[in-house]
């Protein structure tokens, strides 16, 4: 089954993080701030609002992604650089951060991008912020659930 939304891939974890932090913001600040420090506390509360908003509205929420090995959010990604040097990380909303041991990429990232529907086996090359170019072998990849051996 592919998962077709209009919003990101999010753990339930996440998600429940989120929501929680929304509903915080929400709520009323009983602040003792000057005039000025509560102008830009409450244009940053509301910058986050909208971010968390924007990040949950239609937001496929712990469906795990196909376990078809292509690179797609919701799936963690083994990769070898040139170098011969690997890394695993989630492709998942930035927001995923903090989630234990495994590193977030987006996939508006440089190697999200360059990785997104790659199979295994598949070379990709990206560009840094320097100008360099990357390339990078996708190894492998799973739906997270799986990595975490939980049942889909």
């Amino acid at each position: 089954m592919t998962i077709v939304s209009s919003g990101p891939w999010l753990t339930p974890e996440t998600h429940a993080r989120l929501v929680r932090e929304l509903a915080a913001l929400r709520r009323p600040a009983a602040d003792d701030r000057d005039g000025d420090d509560e102008i830009t506390l409450t244009i940053h509360r509301q910058a986050r609002i909208r971010q968390i908003e924007d990040v949950l509205r239609g937001a496929v929420v712990g469906q795990d992604p196909p376990d078809d090995g292509i690179a797609e959010p919701g799936m963690v990604l083994t990769v070898e650089y040139d170098d011969g040097d690997t890394e695993t990380f989630l492709l998942g909303t930035r927001d995923e951060a903090g989630h234990g041991v495994l590193e977030v990429y987006s996939p508006d990232s440089p190697i999200g991008r360059a990785l997104h529907g790659a199979k295994p086996g598949e070379r990709r090359e990206y560009r840094v912020p320097s100008g360099d170019a990357v390339r990078v072998t996708l190894v492998g990849a799973e739906p997270y659930g799986r990595h975490r051996g939980t049942p889909h």
